[in-house]
């Protein structure tokens, strides 16, 4: 018997035909190879600032994040660079979010073909994060290029960070020593919420009747800053220098430093650490502080007239000669000194005051205001010398040895990072 032998269909070997060539378009379409913009021609490139080393500084961040003088570039900033594949080309850069960072997009038209274009995008900053970090660490950014709509690149930037103390004062780079000590203004912070308990506290103390700013003569200017000067002294606030950071730069020059609430809730401080202490206080009730900064050491200034012709000095330091506290801890069960604690302060009390108290008509609490007096009157003239002979050099606006650094000035670049 012969069997018929049956055909297949025409039309299927077409379909397979069609569907090979639909694979294989597909597969061409998604080549890198085949993409309608070539990544060498873009050339696009994602860079930090060479200056701060691959170091980020979150005090920096916080303290030119609402500059109002828009004169001043803004520091700490990220540039990216390509070349535009075509005229009026759209660009999108797409920076994934990170520990530090949200999303943020930056879009640019690229009006000329072949043309090379180099922005630096505002990175959005968690900010509430970046005022917690008390120990370094590492992030990677990473930014992603669109033309068009199409994906044409991606690059990852490590970066380290640093903690919100540490402070640079200096970042050498290509032979040029760049000066960073005016954000000391920073970490003055006038908006800290415990001052308001630190002025009742200070008026409950009855060295001065009304902290009233400029509203009286230079003299109540002057015993306002002592009715500070005598709550630091009651608080008990002593020197102790710490300084130092892990920074691996070798062209980083940095300070730690402490904010506010800190140096009230350590009674410690450094020179700086005072003075910005000092500063905060006497900003909130209206003074104005200047800090002076001289090669390893810092002080106090404010102006005992609002039209700003006056100016007198306190070394915040000398708060650690002598700790109320402690003396008041070693009372006798009378509430007299012992000989040894009287000893240690009666180089600050004349002949009449040690007589009076030894006498037992001077309480201790006038004896610490006699003191406080003392050590007062001695802080206003222990930097003279040195600001004298320098004053030519404080007013030299391009001296980066000396500097004087008017916070209510600086306001305008530099915010409280709080």
């Amino acid at each position: 018997m012969v069997r018929l032998r049956q055909s297949k269909p025409r039309h299927s070997s077409i379909i397979v035909a069609l569907l090979a060539i639909t694979c294989l378009m597909a597969a061409c379409h998604f080549a890198p190879g085949n993409k309608l913009f070539d990544p060498r021609q873009v050339a696009f490139t994602a860079t930090y600032n060479p200056l701060f080393d691959g170091q980020l500084y979150p005090s920096m961040l916080l303290a030119t994040n609402n500059q109002l003088d828009t004169k001043r570039p803004t520091l700490n900033t990220f540039s990216i660079t390509l070349t535009a594949p075509a005229d009026n080309s759209v660009l999108r850069v797409v920076v994934d979010s990170s520990a530090l960072n949200y999303v943020t997009i930056f879009q640019e038209i690229l009006p000329h073909h072949g043309e090379e274009y180099t922005f630096q995008p505002s990175i959005k900053w968690k900010y509430d994060v970046l005022r917690r970090l008390r120990q370094p660490g590492a992030v990677d950014l990473t930014f992603t290029c669109y033309i068009n709509d199409e994906e044409v690149d991606i690059k990852n930037l490590h970066l380290a960070y640093r903690t919100v103390n540490e402070c640079p004062l200096s970042l050498y780079y290509q032979g040029v020593n760049h000066d960073f000590r005016w954000l000391f203004a920073a970490y003055v912070n006038e908006d800290h919420p415990q001052i308001e308990q630190i002025i009742t506290d200070i008026m409950g103390q009855g060295t001065v009747r009304r902290l009233n700013g400029y509203q009286g003569t230079e003299r109540n200017v002057r015993d306002q800053v002592f009715a500070v000067w005598y709550y630091a002294l009651d608080h008990g606030i002593t020197y102790s220098s710490i300084s130092c950071t892990s920074n691996p730069s070798s062209r980083a020059n940095v300070q730690h430093i402490r904010f506010f609430d800190e140096v009230y809730s350590s009674r410690q401080a450094n020179c700086i650490d005072a003075c910005v202490f000092f500063a905060s206080i006497l900003r909130k009730i209206g003074l104005k502080p200047v800090i002076f900064v001289e090669p390893c050491h810092a002080y106090l200034g404010y102006y005992t007239d609002k039209g700003r012709k006056n100016i007198s000095l306190l070394e915040t330091t000398i708060t650690s000669w002598v700790n109320f506290p402690e003396l008041e801890r070693n009372l006798d069960a009378d509430g007299r000194l012992t000989d040894e604690d009287f000893n240690k302060i009666r180089k600050y009390l004349s002949d009449q005051e040690a007589n009076l108290y030894l006498n037992g008509r001077m309480s201790f609490t006038d004896l610490k205001r006699s003191v406080a007096r003392s050590l007062f009157d001695k802080a206003s003239e222990y930097d003279l010398e040195t600001y004298n002979t320098n004053r030519l050099h404080f007013a030299d606006t391009a001296s980066i040895t000396y500097q004087q650094l008017d916070i209510e000035q600086l306001r305008k670049q530099v915010q409280p990072i709080n």
